[in-house]
């Protein structure tokens, strides 16, 4: 049986957080960045891989997930310094800069939408 990955997305901005449960992080996560994962998520542009857990069986991923929806978001931030203090976006260092999670990143292919452009052209201004 294959893995099973409890993770957490956030923003560019690292404002909000998701939590969810998969058997494929990087095709789970590819869809996200594609405007197929959840409303949620869509809604909010959460594409930013900063934390993920694996268990071998469903109930235990699932069990863990429920869990840390439960926690508060100081706890959830806690969580993700354990194996990320930076919050960078883990993508690079667990599929490779071939990866199509990590080639979406080139602007020419962002998912930003323009409310998003503008608001970060008038804070570099």
């Amino acid at each position: 049986m294959k893995d099973l990955f409890v993770h957490i997305l956030t923003n560019e901005r690292r404002t909000t957080l998701y939590i969810g449960v998969t058997n494929n992080l990087e095709g789970r996560l590819w869809q996200h960045q594609n405007s197929g994962g959840s409303a949620f998520t869509n809604r909010y542009n959460l594409t930013v891989l900063v934390y993920y857990e694996a268990f071998p069986d469903p109930l235990s991923a699932i069990a863990r997930e429920k869990q840390l929806k439960g926690w508060k978001r100081e706890k959830k931030e806690a969580l993700i310094a354990t194996i990320n203090p930076n919050w960078d976006d883990l993508p690079p260092h667990l599929f490779g800069t071939d990866s199509p999670v990590v080639l979406r990143r080139d602007p020419s292919t962002s998912l930003h939408s323009a409310q998003d452009d503008a608001e970060e052209r008038r804070q570099k201004a």
